[in-house]
This record gives C-alpha cells, sequence and structure tokens, in this order.
C-alpha cells in the first residue's frame, strides 16, 4: 500500500505542534522542511543534535521522515548566490542521515535573474545543461560520500524539465547517488496540458524505475499565466502554483488522471511513499480524502 504524507511546512508552528497536527490529520509519513517556529535551522545553525531531536520526535510520533527538502536554484545566475544555494544544500545532504531520511530533494534551477521559477532562455541551451550536469553530478558523488541519496525534481521552466532530459540527464550522470522524486505536474506544458495519459505514460515508460518517492498535486491550462503564489506563511517552493501556460493547484483541483497515475506508480513501486503538496493548511483535509479515496479505489 502507498502510504500518505505531506510536508510540514504547511503546518507553520513548532515541531511538537506541527507533528500533533499531521497526526490528527491522519498522515503516516512526512517529508520534512527545515522549517520549524523557533527553532534556527538555518544552513550554519545545523547540528548533529538539533537534527536528531527532530528525527526522534517524529520517531516518537510514529511519523516516519522519509526525505528531506533541499530546494534551492542549483544554477542561480549570480555566482556569489549559486555558492550560497550549494553550501546550503549540501549541508542538508551532510546531515540527511541523522534528520532520519538519506534522501534529499532540489529542482535544478533556472537562470532567470528575477524569479527561481520562470523559464529564461539560457535554459534551454546546451551550455545550460552541461552546468546543470557538472553541478548534480557533484551532488550525487556528495551525497553518496555522506551515505544519502540526492534526488532530482524536474519542473518545465527548470533546466531539467521534460522526460527526454530527465532521461538524458539520468543517462549522463550514471551514479548510485542519484534518483528521482516523481511528480507528474512537473511535465507538463502548453504542448502537453490536452494529452494528460499519454504523458503519464511516457514518464513511466522512460523514468519508472528511478523513482523513490512521489508527490501529489495536480495541474490544468492556467488562465493567469503570471508566476502564481499562495497568500500562506511558508517559503516560495510552497506558495508557488504555477507559472506559464500551467496553473498547479492541491490534489483533486486540476485535470491529472489519479487512477492512471496511481496504478501505475503502484505496480511499479507498491509501498512508495506519496507526499501532498500546494495546498493552503485549511484544505489539507480535503486533499488527504480524496487522495485516500483515490488510493482505495484503484485498490493501492
Amino acid at each position: 500500500m502507498l502510504s500518505v504524507g505531506i510536508f510540514n511546512a504547511y503546518y507553520p508552528y513548532s515541531l511538537e505542534e506541527s507533528i500533533a497536527r499531521m497526526k490528527k490529520d491522519g498522515f503516516s509519513c512526512v517529508q520534512l522542511d527545515l522549517a520549524f517556529k523557533g527553532m534556527d535551522l538555518s544552513p550554519d545553525a545545523l547540528t548533529k543534535e538539533k537534527c536528531r531531536t527532530i528525527r526522534d520526535a517524529f520517531r516518537d510520533a510514529n511519523l516516519p521522515i522519509v526525505c528531506v527538502s533541499g530546494y534551492t536554484n542549483i544554477i542561480h545566475s549570480d555566482p556569489v548566490k549559486r555558492r550560497e544555494n550549494i553550501h546550503g544544500l549540501k549541508k542538508t545532504i551532510q546531515f540527511a542521515r541523522d534528520l532520519g531520511s538519506p534522501y534529499v530533494v532540489s529542482e535544478t534551477g533556472t537562470f532567470n535573474t528575477e524569479s527561481d521559477w520562470v523559464w529564461d532562455p539560457k535554459n534551454g541551451t546546451e551550455e545550460a545543461y552541461e552546468e546543470v550536469v557538472k553541478q548534480i553530478e557533484d551532488l550525487a558523488k556528495f551525497a553518496y560520500d555522506n551515505g544519502a541519496m540526492f534526488l532530482v525534481e524536474n519542473y518545465v521552466n527548470n533546466v531539467i524539465g521534460s522526460v527526454d532530459q530527465v532521461a538524458r540527464l539520468f543517462s549522463d550522470v550514471n551514479h548510485p547517488g542519484l534518483g528521482l522524486l516523481m511528480d507528474p505536474t512537473n511535465y507538463y506544458t502548453d504542448t502537453n496540458i490536452g494529452h494528460i495519459d499519454e504523458t503519464l505514460h511516457r514518464i513511466f515508460n522512460t523514468l519508472g524505475d528511478k523513482i523513490k518517492i512521489a508527490h501529489a498535486k495536480d495541474c490544468k491550462p492556467a488562465e493567469d499565466t503570471g508566476e502564481k503564489h499562495a497568500n500562506i506563511d511558508a517559503s516560495e517552493s510552497h506558495s508557488f502554483r504555477g507559472a506559464g501556460a500551467v496553473e498547479l493547484p492541491a490534489p483533486g483541483l486540476g485535470n491529472l488522471n489519479y487512477d492512471l497515475y496511481l496504478e501505475r506508480l503502484a505496480k511499479l513501486h507498491p509501498n512508495v511513499p506519496i507526499i501532498i503538496e500546494h495546498l493552503e493548511e485549511e484544505d489539507i483535509p480535503r486533499a488527504k480524502k480524496f487522495l485516500d479515496g483515490k488510493l482505495k479505489q484503484v485498490g493501492v
């Protein structure tokens, strides 16, 4: 059976209060964000003691940490900012095991100078691809040397966005320190949003064996093609709701074929955790009920 989890950052409270609310809402696992009120969890403030306090609190609550968020722009156009971003990501990777999971997740980033979520023409160049490959190879090796694994999460406005680009990345960085965070909604653009099922099959046929963790949000054609954010107490990675031709709402509020998604996912990975995202706290019960219902309907 697939276990259902959520990012803890959708509960903007202390460690103890966040865990209590996740338990009350019935979750069985969590993608860990280093974001709890009253705790300094900035990269240079991390210690084994802090990490183990977090890990043990989730263990005591029987709420396993299945992966750790390390989201940052790994190819930021400002070299100083890029070094800071990589430094923070590597700190998270370094402490991953102390935080309870070997898996640390980030997208690949964009060269856009104004937003980490918007397309830039340089993203589509061979130069950009080669820069990302070099950086991801370094992260995969660093993760492996620290007993961890770097999970790449694609997004269409990043350098690594399409099925073909993800497949090429795994071919060029053929390393045990690299895995895939599966989020099918991140593959949709104006060219394939009308072909949901065909795209889902292509994703799984091409990349299915790379999956370690899965996400649950939704996708639909956007009425507003600008960058969209929800007004919530969370980082941009959690307030983001899409940019361009495709909007990315909470699960059950778009056009994704969840029956097909869950069938394909469970056939390949029958016990993989699936993490709900892109929602406000008040919408959590509805989204979980939707996903639980789909899992029962599909029988996984």
